[in-house]
């Protein structure tokens, strides 16, 4: 399979996808962000990387960091976590207050806004300081040891995070916080708020697609436990739009609102693609229809 001509033939097909949709204004920095933008990259499982179009800009990787929080919290302290969050589909968006109240504090999902933050709440248990283990992580994964937090974009998540931070302290007063309230919000936005290319993302995602195996070899988790986090990411990881993500791409995914999307293809590659443009449920519009037309094409599907 000739993977390069391939990415750059997308590029050219899913063109009228590319700017459809709306930014994220609701947190202001990203909706100042051109909606024109498209990249997409393949990292195989022994590294090699092909990308075309976009694929070497820096976005904010927003709630994609919430994959990589999950799977330290498991490397970490085991499947004491799923205690304290579920494994279930929401069909609500991400923010919701309202299921959250239904169901005592537990989170429906570690990658809804509500499970993400006991998720970042217990890193910082095991951690210390969640949102640079993240940062780490990604680094050494990447091979790209300079990506950091773009701290324009975390003061202005910060500014309007008043969603986030009732969800917070609703998790608190049910006792799903171990945590103050404020050090959860902080790591949160700022694990959120990392800035990475399409490639970084491909190849720090590479241990979904090898098993739990890390760049360097060494096991970041186990077989059991990278089945689980792809499960999850299959019903759970593009909002209320998973079905519909699973029916079109077929593969385990994870959406942010920045724009970007994270899938798997378990034993054989890691892609992630990036345009701004947002549909209804905060996943990228010409993210979607390229990832579609990828495992169309290649035949590369869970399915």
């Amino acid at each position: 399979m000739d993977i390069q001509n391939l990415l750059d033939d997308i590029v050219g097909s899913i063109k009228p996808h590319i700017g459809q949709g709306e930014v994220a204004g609701y947190i202001p920095e990203l909706g100042s962000v051109r909606a024109d933008h498209f990249g997409i990259s393949v990292a195989t499982g022994d590294g090699e990387v092909f990308s075309s179009g976009d694929s070497e800009m820096a976005f904010s990787i927003q709630s994609i960091s919430k994959v990589y929080a999950l799977a330290l919290v498991l490397a970490g302290d085991g499947d004491r976590i799923w205690k304290r969050v579920f494994r279930e589909p929401s069909g609500n968006p991400f923010n919701s207050l309202v299921q959250l109240e239904h169901e005592d504090g537990i989170p429906r999902n570690p990658f809804i806004n509500a499970g993400a933050l006991v998720v970042t709440d217990r890193l910082l248990s095991v951690s210390q300081d969640a949102s640079t283990a993240v940062r780490d992580l990604l680094r050494t994964e990447s091979g790209n040891g300079s990506i950091q937090i773009d701290s324009i974009v975390a003061d202005s998540e910060a500014r309007n995070s008043n969603r986030n931070a009732s969800l917070a302290h609703f998790l608190a007063s049910c006792g799903n916080l171990d945590n103050p309230v404020e050090e959860v919000l902080d790591a949160y936005i700022s694990q959120c708020s990392l800035a990475m290319s399409c490639t970084d993302l491909a190849l720090a995602s590479r241990f979904l697609a090898r098993n739990g195996l890390r760049a360097d070899g060494t096991a970041l988790l186990s077989p059991a436990q990278t089945k689980r986090i792809n499960a999850v990411m299959l019903t759970c990881g593009t909002y209320d739009a998973a079905g519909e993500f699973a029916y079109r791409v077929g593969l385990p995914g994870k959406s942010g609102v920045g724009g970007g999307i994270i899938a798997v293809v378990p034993n054989n590659c890691t892609i992630c693609v990036w345009s701004p443009g947002l549909g209804r449920s905060g996943n990228s519009v010409a993210g979607v229809a390229a990832l579609d037309e990828f495992t169309t094409r290649t035949g590369l599907s869970i399915f």
